[in-house]
């Protein structure tokens, strides 16, 4: 296959599906629709004309048929009054209407025939128009019905996959918090368990290590209280009241 034939094929394969893609059933079957019942109406006028015809021929049949009595009431006449003549002439036109009207007759019979076959024909164009028809709406009724089903799929498949992204979303927002959460319980339980140290000072200590902490605050405290007093009581040069552990801090400065 040459480069053309190829490029002309793609083109084609192109063309059919945009065609596809443009082209409603529904529409292309109301044309057909349009063009069989265009297709009657042509024929139902071919039976009216051929049906004129026939009705023209007939008329014609009737006149010569007059015109043929005439004659031979003529031609009698002719002979009750001696003229053989006339009476002659007479039946000799008579001859020549009657060939005309024989003509006419065999005319009149095939348009006759011609007729009831266009009848016949027309009424099974009609009866297949009619079942096209009863099919088209039947068609386009399933047609219209899978679209819409086709449509609320479509929606359906969209809101699944949102609707999936969004469970994503939850489940990672769940397993975030629960991680936080686990996250929140270690620390509560190493700040229990004194293996990290409360900055803020909220947490719950150890009551062993509380009491000492309270027992080392206030012996400092003590301890601070008591060199304060012999500070003050060196510098008035009096002696201070004495307070427990206070003799054995003079005699170690005395010594």
């Amino acid at each position: 296959m040459s480069v053309f034939q190829r490029l002309s094929l793609i083109f084609k394969s192109k063309a059919n599906k945009a065609l596809d893609g443009v082209e409603d059933p529904r529409e292309t079957l109301d044309y057909s629709y349009q063009k069989q019942l265009e297709l009657l109406q042509k024929v139902r006028r071919g039976v009216a004309d051929v049906a004129t015809s026939r009705k023209r021929v007939e008329l014609q049949i009737q006149q010569l048929e007059q015109q043929s009595g005439k004659l031979e009431n003529q031609s009698r006449a002719a002979l009750t009054q001696g003229r053989e003549d006339l009476a002659r002439e007479a039946l000799t036109r008579r001859s020549g209407l009657t060939g005309q009207i024989e003509g006419l007759r065999e005319q009149h019979a095939n348009l006759q025939g011609e007729e009831q076959k266009l009848t016949m024909a027309a009424q099974r164009l009609q009866a297949k128009v009619d079942a096209f028809r009863t099919r088209k709406e039947t068609i386009k009724a399933t047609y219209t019905a899978a679209q819409a089903q086709t449509q609320i799929s479509e929606a359906f498949s969209g809101i699944s996959e949102e609707m999936g992204d969004v469970g994503m979303a939850v489940q990672r927002a769940e397993d975030k918090t629960a991680e936080m959460q686990a996250r929140a319980g270690a620390v509560d339980e190493l700040l229990a368990s004194g293996a990290l140290d409360d900055v803020t000072g909220s947490g719950p200590k150890d009551d062993i290590q509380h009491e000492l902490d309270q027992m080392a605050s206030t012996t400092g405290v003590d301890a601070e209280l008591e060199r304060m007093k012999l500070e003050l009581g060196g510098g008035n040069g009096g002696s201070a009241p004495q307070i427990e552990g206070g003799n054995s801090a003079g005699n170690r400065e005395g010594s």
